[in-house]
């Protein structure tokens, strides 16, 4: 087997993850702050926000699956059982997500019920990815080769700590998104949002960072043991740096920049966790190369994924550069 071409999917499963942390955790972000409006046409303004993106950030989501399923077929025969209750649940919220924000437009006696809907569908979302996410780094029992745990293994402290926490991140995400695309009130109040949602969001990285360690030998001896701990330091140092950029640009009232330190820091805690459990897809049993599948699949594979990529990435580069520039009240995409 060739050893480069599961790095090679796993840096584009890794990318496509990213990419939907990013785009589409500012849209989910939208939906948890929903409650905090005074007024519909604030709730307006938000949703308007992202009308034009929200649907096409989902698109990084079905790649990082699908890339999962086709290049390492052993890690989702094993993840997918494993976690199958936060990922049905998660995809069943996005989906009625998707519904309430469309019929959330149109509607007009039933609009608070829809209303309801995408706030709690958009929050319920993004506590199981947290889930998900805490259920991959916490180790997952696999025996010859298959998943041998219970349905609720993944259901510990540690993955409704990693739950809560990607709630507060995708919610600041959403707050700086606001900062930067929206005017009056709602601006305003995503202002004093983000300041408080920041401390919440490094609060948690806190004590995640200090858990896994504790409880995790193998995550000790990556980060601890040396000549690691010489390289690996700058980590810890430029996620404090990037959290006092983010409170900086906030106190000056910028608008880009609280949200580019925002999405630095989500990438900073993404890199903390892949230096973590690379190599393992699931950990910490199966590598990249024990689940790979053969060459022959992941080079056909790419042969149309890698054209494909940039042209979506154009598109989507257009896309937020066409709809570039603030939102005021009572305008909207529809």
């Amino acid at each position: 087997m060739e050893w480069y071409l599961p790095i090679i999917w796993a840096g584009l499963i890794g990318t496509a993850v990213a990419l939907y942390v990013i785009l589409d955790g500012f849209d989910l972000g939208i939906g948890i702050l929903f409650p905090s409006a005074r007024e519909d046409k604030e709730q307006d303004q938000m949703i308007n926000s992202i009308a034009p993106f929200w649907d096409g950030n989902e698109t990084w989501l079905v790649l990082g699956g699908g890339g999962l399923w086709v290049a390492f077929p052993r890690a989702y025969a094993v993840v997918m059982p494993a976690l199958y209750l936060p990922v049905i649940v998660m995809l069943l919220a996005l989906v009625f997500r998707g519904v309430a924000f469309e019929f959330r437009t149109v509607a007009d006696t039933s609009k608070k019920y829809w209303t309801f809907a995408f706030a709690g569908g958009s929050t319920l979302a993004a506590f199981c990815q947290g889930l998900i996410l805490g259920g991959l780094i916490q180790g997952i029992k696999v025996e010859n080769g298959a998943f041998s745990g219970g349905a609720f293994d993944f259901a510990t402290p540690f993955a409704a700590l990693c739950g809560f926490g990607v709630v507060t991140g995708y919610a600041l995400l959403g707050a700086c998104w606001l900062v930067m695309k929206t005017e009056g009130p709602v601006a305003e109040r995503a202002h004093a949002h983000a300041k408080l949602l920041l401390f919440g969001v490094l609060a948690f990285m806190a004590v995640v960072s200090l858990w896994t360690p504790y409880q995790f030998p193998r995550i000790r001896e990556r980060w601890f043991s040396p000549p690691n701990i010489f390289f690996l330091w700058p980590v810890p140092a430029i996620t404090a740096l990037t959290a006092y950029l983010a409170w900086r640009w906030l106190e000056m009232g910028r608008d880009v920049g609280p949200f580019l330190a925002a999405i630095a820091l989500f990438m900073l805690g993404y890199a903390g966790l892949a230096i973590s459990v690379f190599p393992y897809l699931v950990p910490y049993s199966i590598t990249v190369w024990d689940a790979a599948a053969a060459p022959a699949s992941q080079i056909f594979m790419l042969l149309g994924t890698l054209p494909l990529l940039p042209i979506i990435l154009m598109y989507t580069g257009f896309v937020y550069w066409l709809f570039r520039g603030k939102l005021r009240e009572g305008e909207g995409y529809h």
